[in-house]
């Protein structure tokens, strides 16, 4: 993909990889760069960093994302690359409130299949556009002391395979960012990133970088952390040496993220 004069949207825009995915696109000429938060503040504070423009949007509602696509191509033209990075972590197992797993499901999966529904028209008629969904090595291994989180990453991994089966001989791609542990929020607090940091934790800018070169290359794994190729080829392998290997490590952790 060539990602000079883009026009692109990237959701948790604001924080974290979200902003540094701002930045890398800013500095590779990116057009025209939407950054989508709840937090609209700071999403400003972006915006006005990579010369964008900030959305408040909850990427869970349907008819948020299509409002959004409606009003970035109204006023920008048609979206070349639409980032879906929002996500959130709960912590347990089938314990979790029936209320937190609906809300991490329409955070961690819906997203993606409401950013696709309202762009996928565009890009169709088109012959051409880009998807690119935050998966976390999560959705391709799992994630010790967190259900909801490896549940509902193997589903954003599962469509964004699904998406680039079907309609990558129409013109889209389809990446999915499939990181370990990067220096966010999201672990903050957790000594040494926890479970997922075994490998390093990397910085949000290296992340960025990392993902620039795999949409030049529109490579569908984009591997931040290259340990994960290799756990992931021996969990298809053998599954079930695979399985007594992470319940290792699971005991090793006691069970926790981090």
């Amino acid at each position: 993909m060539e990602l000079s004069g883009a026009n692109v949207v990237v959701t948790g825009g604001a924080n974290g990889i979200g902003r540094a995915l701002c930045e890398a696109f800013a500095a590779a000429g990116a057009r025209r760069i939407t950054v989508v938060d709840l937090d609209r503040e700071r999403a400003e504070a972006v915006a006005r960093t990579v010369g964008g423009r900030a959305a408040r949007v909850d990427v869970a509602s349907r008819e948020a994302v299509e409002g959004l696509v409606r009003d970035v191509e109204a006023d920008a033209g048609p979206i070349d690359l639409f980032v879906s990075n929002a996500g959130i972590l709960l912590i347990g197992g089938p314990e979790v409130e029936v209320a937190d797993w609906q809300r991490i499901w329409d955070v961690n999966v819906m997203a993606h299949v409401h950013a696709a529904h309202a762009v996928l028209p565009s890009m169709l008629a088109r012959g051409r556009g880009y998807l690119l969904n935050t998966c976390s090595a999560a959705g391709l291994l799992t994630q010790i002391g967190s259900a909801p989180y490896a549940v509902t990453k193997h589903a954003a991994v599962a469509f964004s395979e699904w998406l680039a089966i079907t309609y990558g001989d129409r013109g889209l791609r389809v990446s999915a960012l499939c990181p370990q542990a990067v220096r966010t929020n999201m672990i903050a607090g957790i000594e040494e990133g926890g479970v997922a940091g075994r490998d390093g934790v990397i910085e949000p800018a290296e992340l960025a970088q990392i993902t620039l070169a795999g949409l030049r290359e529109e490579k569908f794994l984009i591997l931040p952390h290259e340990s994960v190729r290799t756990y992931y080829q021996r969990k298809g392998q053998d599954i079930d040496r695979w399985i007594a290997g992470m319940r290792r490590l699971a005991a090793a952790f006691g069970g926790r993220v981090g």
